[in-house]
C-alpha cells in the first residue's frame, strides 16, 4: 500500500466514522512495552542507536521483496520505541533467488537527536533470529522474541568518563560490566491483547494506538528505503506525516 492509498484509506475511515487499526502486533507484545517502560523512564539514558536481525530460511516471496515482506515490523517497533520517525534512510538488497525481488535488505535509519538504527531482513539465512539491541548511554537492551527464558534482558554495560583523566587532550574511559537484570513479561499473546483492543477502541469509539497514521508513518519509511534501493543505497529523505 503506498502513502496516497494509505491517507485515502485515512481519511475514508474518518469521513465514516469508523475505527481504522494497522495490524503492528509489535506495538502490543508485553516485551516490547517493557522495554518502551525503560526507555520512557530513563533506564537507559540517551539512546545511542539500535539494530534490529529479522531473518530465516523462508518463506520465499515472489511478488513483495524483503523490505515490504519483513521489515515493517521492525521500523514499527523502532517507531514506537523512540516516539519518533527517522528523517533519512539508506538502503540495499539483492535479488538472489527469483531476480525479481530483493531477499535480503540493509537498511539505515536517521532518526532525530542523532540516533542511528539499522535493519537487517532476510529470508535467506540459515538461522531464525528476531533480536533487537538497544544502547543507551547508561544501560543497553537486548530483546531476543524467540528466547524463551529470557526475552528482554537489561544489562548494566557502558563506557564511562573519569572525571579529570585527560591526557595529551583526550579523555579517559572506564569499561563498566554490571549485572544483567531479566525483567518478568507477561506471556499473553501479542495477536489477542491486539484484538482486544480494537474491539475496546471499536465499542468505545476510541483511536487506536496504531491508527491509519502509525501506519502511514512506516510506509514513508519503506518507500524512502525503497527509493535509495533503486539508487544504489544513496540516503532518501522520510517524507514527514502531519497528519
Amino acid at each position: 500500500m503506498s502513502s496516497p492509498e494509505t491517507e485515502e484509506l485515512i481519511a475514508l475511515a474518518e469521513g465514516r466514522r469508523r475505527v481504522l487499526m494497522v495490524g503492528h502486533t509489535f506495538e502490543y507484545n508485553p516485551a516490547v512495552l517493557k522495554i518502551k517502560e525503560f526507555i520512557d523512564a530513563g533506564t537507559l539514558g540517551d539512546i545511542y542507536y539500535l539494530y534490529s536481525t529479522r531473518v530465516n530460511l523462508g518463506r520465499v516471496q515472489q511478488d513483495l521483496n524483503a523490505l515490504w515482506s519483513i521489515a515493517p515490523h521492525d521500523i514499527s517497533i523502532m517507531n514506537f520505541l523512540l516516539g519518533t520517525m527517522p528523517v533519512e534512510v539508506s538502503a540495499r538488497g539483492a535479488k538472489y533467488l527469483s531476480g525479481r525481488v530483493e531477499d535480503v535488505v540493509f537498511a539505515d535509519l536517521a532518526y532525530p537527536n542523532g540516533v542511528i538504527a539499522h535493519i537487517h531482513a532476510s529470508w535467506l539465512d540459515p538461522s531464525k533470529v528476531r533480536k533487537m539491541t538497544i544502547v543507551g548511554s547508561r544501560k543497553m537492551i537486548v530483546y531476543d522474541d524467540i528466547d524463551p527464558e529470557g526475552k528482554v534482558r537489561l544489562y548494566d554495560k557502558g563506557a564511562d568518563r573519569i572525571n579529570g583523566s585527560q591526557i595529551y587532550g583526550e579523555f579517559q574511559y572506564k569499561l563498566r560490566t554490571g549485572d544483567i537484570y531479566i525483567p518478568k513479561i507477561d506471556l499473553t499473546e501479542p495477536l489477542y491483547l491486539e484484538c482486544a483492543h480494537f474491539v475496546e477502541c471499536v465499542k468505545e469509539g476510541r483511536r487506536p494506538r496504531t491508527d491509519g497514521v502509525n501506519g502511514l508513518r512506516v510506509v514513508r519509511v519503506l518507500e524512502a528505503a525503497e527509493r535509495s534501493m533503486a539508487k544504489n543505497g544513496a540516503p532518501e529523505p522520510v517524507e514527514p506525516v502531519s497528519l
